[in-house]
């Protein structure tokens, strides 16, 4: 019941209160969450879409949620698989979770991961390498994934602003949009992602 009663309270926050660039929301169950995070200003990630699945288990908050990228993205600290290696998503002795912590302050972490990688704890050996030994190559090849995977909020505001009174979206909006956001819960999710554009 603990368990329930905080994550009501946790996605009531998100949803009234949500850090800049990150929204979240059920996906049917409440042990099932999807959360969205786009791509800081100055980073290969910049208005990049990427769309994560979040686990909670039984024992939460005492157990930290399993979090995964479901949009691929060229990290040092995430793998092809969506795995995220941060210290605060693992039980100590090896991890940093307290149960003091909560859904918000890990999504934010993950979004601060992604500004600053860390390329001495990888899971991708060879980007962390190009990470220290090639920025420039990096950066390029992480763009590039940028554009390919995660959607660009330029281009979907661009698309929407398009439109004059009673016109329908055209019909690439909605690809980009499924491209980039995957299919939303609801209308605020695609607000919150226009009004970040």
């Amino acid at each position: 019941m603990q368990r329930a009663s905080r994550l009501t309270r946790e996605l009531s926050l998100l949803a009234t209160e949500p850090p800049p660039g990150i929204t979240c929301w059920q996906n049917g169950q409440l042990d099932n969450l999807r959360a969205q995070i786009i791509g800081g200003v100055d980073t290969p990630y910049e208005k990049g879409i990427f769309n994560l699945e979040i686990i909670v288990p039984e024992r939460y908050p005492f157990e930290p949620p399993k979090i995964r990228f479901l949009t691929p993205i060229y990290h040092p600290n995430i793998d092809s698989a969506g795995r995220i290696c941060l210290d605060v998503l693992k039980l100590p002795p090896k991890g940093a979770w307290r149960p003091s912590l909560n859904i918000s302050t890990l999504l934010t972490s993950i979004q601060l991961l992604m500004a600053e990688p860390n390329p001495d704890d990888p899971l991708m050996a060879d980007i962390s390498s190009e990470y220290k030994y090639n920025k420039q190559l990096f950066l390029l090849n992480a763009r590039e994934w940028t554009k390919k995977y995660a959607g660009q909020l330029k281009e979907v505001a661009s698309a929407k602003n398009q439109l004059t009174a009673g016109e329908e979206e055209p019909k690439g909006f909605l690809e980009i949009w499924e491209d980039g956001c995957g299919r939303v819960e609801c209308d605020v999710q695609r607000e919150e992602c226009e009004r970040m554009g």
